[in-house]
């Protein structure tokens, strides 16, 4: 796979990446769902971003940290939910849809190589199963975040990029507001998406949890 800048900047300008995710989220990772009694938690309503008419709108933070270069992902961790998973590079399949990480891999999650990359200026998006067929996966309690939660995302360049969670909300998968939760503020932010919603056998989970957070600093 290459990583070379030019190829990063020519891939970042095409229009089908968000595109694809908002397929991805809508569509690829509902398909392991657990059918447990009890489901993952979800967001609260005091969890969501201070308004629902950004993000872009969203204040930057009071002293800003200088964007990253383009390095890939190799490691997530988010201690309040007790994640620390490897990252491996997910694209797209031949049918065009954005892959998600192998679900016979509970501790895995997937950075989506043909948008930003982690502390990049942009939005940088990391995905994962929420469970399988055996019980709870990476990203089960993402539901459960809370504004101010740190999330750690380590870097093949050897840097660190420190997010805080400004917001976490599920959305429908047929309303999912793909501008909203992909478009650059401006900031060097990070989404992190999973399975969430109600959940039937026959159709999977109804939408996707996803956080909201922003770069505070670089390890």
């Amino acid at each position: 796979m290459a990583h070379e800048e030019s190829g990063m900047e020519r891939r970042r300008r095409s229009p089908w990446g968000a595109l694809a995710l908002v397929m991805l989220t809508g569509l690829a990772l509902m398909r392991n769902g657990a059918d447990a009694t009890m489901g993952p938690p979800q967001p609260a309503a005091a969890a969501a971003p201070a308004s629902s008419a950004e993000t872009a709108s969203t204040p930057a933070p009071a002293a800003e940290v200088e964007p990253l270069p383009f390095a890939p992902a190799s490691r997530v961790r988010i201690e309040s939910i007790n994640v620390n998973a490897p990252v491996m590079d997910v694209g797209t399949d031949a049918q065009g849809w954005v892959q998600a990480p192998p679900p016979q891999d509970p501790n895995l999650a997937g950075w989506y190589q043909n948008g930003v990359a982690p502390g990049m200026r942009g939005t940088a998006v990391v995905v994962g199963h929420v469970d399988n067929t055996k019980g709870p996966a990476v990203f089960y309690g993402l539901g459960s975040l809370q504004k101010g939660s740190h999330i750690e995302v380590d870097r093949f360049d050897g840097r660190t990029a420190v997010f805080e969670v400004y917001g976490v909300e599920v959305f429908d998968k047929a309303t999912f507001p793909g501008a909203r939760v992909y478009g650059d503020t401006g900031h060097p932010e990070l989404r992190v998406i999973t399975c969430g919603g109600g959940f039937s056998r026959a159709r999977g989970y109804d939408g996707n949890v996803v956080a909201f957070a922003r770069l505070v600093s670089v390890k």
